[in-house]
């Protein structure tokens, strides 16, 4: 639980339950976010990042994005994510091209390398995520958890600046 903090400082303007919750998300997500890429590093040989663009084509038929649509879907700037598609297709994780129905677009695709590379660090990965944040909560959390985290995302899209991704209603 954080100490009582003083006047002016950043959590003077939230509650004791507010600064309660937000410093215990805090905690999670940015230890979370440390744990999850140095495993995937460590295991894989891919980082995060690499990781949330692989997962995330995979969930459009033949691994195939807009990469304004994939921006979106991860929640990064599209100017981030171009950088970053440049270090993967260097590696051959991705491929890039203009959409087929519109020139101007550019499509990113899940090269067979990526598929692989994601099919080798997913079970590991998956492991991982089980023992250090599944594990740690007991059925009916779960189902709440959910719950609460599709409102706080609903939250964002209404007040943030990204759109809704397609693939979520």
């Amino acid at each position: 639980m954080p100490r009582d903090f003083e006047p002016g400082s950043p959590f003077a303007l939230l509650s004791g339950g507010e600064t309660a919750v937000w410093y215990a998300y805090m905690k999670v997500h940015l230890r979370l976010e440390y744990e999850l890429n140095r495993q995937l590093r460590a295991d894989s040989g891919i980082s995060l990042a690499d990781y949330h663009v692989l997962v995330a084509l995979t969930s459009e038929p033949g691994g195939r994005m807009r990469v304004t649509d994939l921006a979106i879907r991860i929640g990064w700037e599209r100017s981030r994510l171009s950088h970053h598609l440049k270090r993967m297709r260097e590696r051959g994780l991705v491929e890039t091209g203009a959409n087929p129905g519109d020139r101007r677009a550019v499509d990113v695709v899940l090269s067979e390398a990526g598929w692989e590379t994601l099919r080798e660090a997913a079970p590991d990965h998956v492991e991982f995520v089980r023992k250090a944040f599944l594990d740690a909560l007991e059925p009916g959390e779960m189902a709440r958890l959910a719950t609460s985290l599709e409102r706080v995302f609903d939250a964002l899209v209404e007040h943030g600046s990204l759109p809704r991704p397609a693939d979520h209603p």
